[in-house]
């Protein structure tokens, strides 16, 4: 069953950083999809069984904290 976690997320200015976030946060589990919206900070993750903490302490790692 897909569930989906949407954040807002601080310091996203340009694609390297969509690129930075989405690279990041493939190596977690269940994850199946990304979507990075630069314009308003948005990020939307789906998959399987996701972890919000666990993706909210890897964007905290990569320099994204979610608000």
């Amino acid at each position: 069953m897909s569930e989906k976690i949407e954040l807002d997320v601080e310091n996203i200015k340009c694609g390297g950083c969509a690129s930075a976030i989405e690279d990041g946060l493939k190596s977690l589990d269940g994850i199946e999809s990304i979507e990075v919206n630069i314009e308003n900070g948005h990020v939307s993750i789906s998959g399987d069984s996701l972890s919000e903490t666990a993706i909210r302490e890897k964007l905290a790692a990569l320099g994204f904290p979610a608000k």
